[in-house]
């Protein structure tokens, strides 16, 4: 029989046909060749390190600058729990030697050991924890496979390698003679063929890992995104924590308000009320989908709101206490729009917010619940009375008689009657917008206040309150009162440094259970990366993040989430100009094609 003959049997044999390839053959190399230090995988060349010692001390995420090292490489880390019954016993014979020879050194009078006792510490510290069971041991390789062109740079990259690790007394050798085995302990297969492995505990080996926690979820609440760690869903309910507050940061275009108009979408089916504070008009298309109210406020809109609006006190709540509240937030509104006041006019300004209301018969022991509620007029009618408050009349007369006479000098006739309300400061002037989200910010409140109701504030682009101490003050006297009330405040920011750089801002970060960092500005990463305490690995995820995507915070939790909607929900939250306008287009044509008809 030929060669010939031969070999088609043996193909046929293995069902092996003429001409045909499968994925095998197409993805495997040329060849291989293995060297004691080193294996040639065609036109590459691998080398691959394993850790053979660690200092008595490691440091939280003493991994991630390899993680973060511009190297070609594959990582193995393979954990294997120890028996702690055999460790407890190696631990006993390794406590009476420390003790036999610390008492051997006393007899012989030779002066103490330091590295003799503190040995002796660490074994019983490490013991008594075995023992509680607050720690566990474990037999732990750590495994490195460098990829290089040629031998040249792999020998230039395995010395930075080194360096690296050495830095943090973490010590490496190659695999030599092993280097097959180390290969394919680094391959996704988990497979570990070298198993050289050392004795960490719980918190050492806890060190290793980049990111703190990997599953966030709960039985109850909206899908926020997916898990980016492992594809699972990021499921919560922000009013199960102890408050349901929500502060959302990242770059112009890094998703922000997408989330947000999510969030929106997925709450109002679970009978959240939800109000926005809009200062671009970016939530008019969801509004007007979901079927919510748009309120215009402007100069040349009917929409008006009076800032000397009381709430309806709940029942048991003292009335003296609900009108002292409010004149302290109107003083916030007043000093927002006439700047800073001495101490005397401070005294003044709150002398006649008490005298202005008394003058509609609104007082601590009356029933206000059927008075008419005084206006700016009325106020600036009081303070012409009062000696030394002449240039605050004068400067507050342009909201009765000059260019923004009526916007905050009239009765209010906005109602929230319906799930979804929008307020849109779009078409004020840059000076009336902080004013203008105080003004709106306190009605909302005044409301919130009068009904108990589980309802979302959204406050956008609220660095534009962070500018200024008072209305600073008052968005975090509301992130800090609202969770006795049923509601949760989600603040939205670009500006981050503006935001982060402010006292009151961190307190309103600090007091918020959820927080959601999208896409960051290299100008800004440090500071993020210091205030939410972010590990070298979390700071470079904010850096590279597609849109809608970052890290994800619930409590002392945080993975990396990737925000995700159908394509209905896309269709109606999408910011994307382009895309509305596409859509903008296909609408008009469905119009025209049914007057057509």
């Amino acid at each position: 029989m030929s060669n010939q003959s031969e070999l088609n049997i043996l193909k046929s044999e293995v069902g092996v046909e003429e001409g045909t390839e499968d994925l095998k053959d197409i993805i495997a190399p040329s060849a291989i060749k293995i060297a004691p230090y080193h294996i040639e995988i065609g036109n590459c060349f691998a080398k691959t390190f394993f850790i053979y010692t660690y200092p008595k001390y490691l440091h939280v995420g003493w991994f991630a600058p390899i993680v973060n090292m511009d190297l070609r490489f594959d990582a193995g880390i393979f954990v294997y729990p120890a028996d702690s019954g055999k460790i407890l016993n190696q631990l006993t014979k390794r406590t009476a030697q420390i003790q036999s020879s610390i008492t051997d050194r006393e007899e012989k009078g030779f002066v103490r050991d330091p590295m003799l006792e503190t040995a002796l510490e660490n074994v019983e510290s490490l013991r008594d924890k075995l023992q509680q069971g607050t720690e566990r041991l474990f037999k732990v390789g750590v495994y490195i496979t460098l990829y290089a062109i040629n031998l040249k740079q792999l020998d230039k990259d395995s010395k930075q390698l080194e360096t690296v690790l050495g830095s943090s007394l973490i010590y490496t050798k190659p695999a030599m003679f092993q280097e097959e085995q180390g290969f394919n302990s680094t391959l996704p297969l988990a497979n570990d063929e070298l198993f050289i492995v050392n004795s960490l505990n719980t918190s050492s080996l806890s060190t290793i890992f980049p990111f703190l926690s990997y599953e966030l979820s709960s039985d109850e609440g909206i899908l926020y995104g997916i898990n980016r760690h492992n594809n699972s869903l990021i499921l919560f309910d922000r009013f199960t924590l102890e408050n349901a507050n929500t502060v959302i940061f990242g770059k112009s275009g890094g998703g922000k308000s997408y989330a947000v108009k999510l969030e929106i979408l997925r709450s109002m089916m679970f009978d959240s009320d939800v109000i926005v504070i809009d200062p671009e008009n970016e939530y008019e298309f969801l509004c007007d989908s979901a079927g919510g109210s748009f309120v215009r406020i402007s100069l040349n809109s009917d929409k008006r709101i009076n800032p000397f609006d009381l709430p309806r006190p709940l029942s048991g709540e003292d009335q003296a206490d609900v009108l002292r509240s409010s004149i302290i937030d109107l003083k916030g509104l007043f000093r927002l729009i006439l700047g800073s006041m001495s101490p005397e006019k401070d005294s003044l300004l709150d002398q006649a917010l008490y005298e202005t209301y008394s003058l509609k018969g609104v007082t601590q022991e009356t029933d206000w619940s059927d008075k008419t509620m005084p206006t700016m007029q009325d106020f600036i009618k009081i303070l012409e009375s009062m000696e030394g408050m002449e240039s605050e009349v004068i400067s507050l007369k342009k909201y009765t008689e000059g260019t923004f006479a009526g916007i905050f000098n009239e009765q209010t006739n906005i109602e929230l009657n319906n799930q979804l309300m929008v307020f849109s400061i779009r078409d004020l002037e840059d000076e009336l917008r902080p004013i203008a989200m105080y003004a709106v910010l306190n009605y909302l409140w005044n409301i919130v206040r009068s009904a108990m109701k589980k309802r979302i504030l959204i406050v956008d682009e609220a660095w534009w309150m962070m500018q200024y101490e008072d209305s600073a003050k008052f968005l975090y006297s509301i992130a800090k009162r609202c969770r006795k009330y049923y509601l949760g405040l989600t603040v939205i920011s670009q500006d981050v440094e503006d935001f982060l750089n402010n006292s009151q801002g961190k307190a309103i970060v600090n007091n918020s259970s959820l927080q959601i960092l999208l896409r960051q500005s290299p100008a800004s990463i440090d500071l993020v990366q210091q205030v939410f305490h972010l590990t070298q690995e979390e700071k470079y995820v904010l850096l590279e993040s597609d849109v809608g995507e970052g890290i994800f915070f619930a409590g002392n939790k945080h993975v990396a989430i990737r925000v995700v909607a159908s394509y209905q929900e896309d269709q109606i939250i999408t910011s994307d100009p382009k895309q509305l306008l596409d859509i903008q287009r296909a609408k008009e044509e469905f119009e025209e094609s049914l007057e057509t008809d």
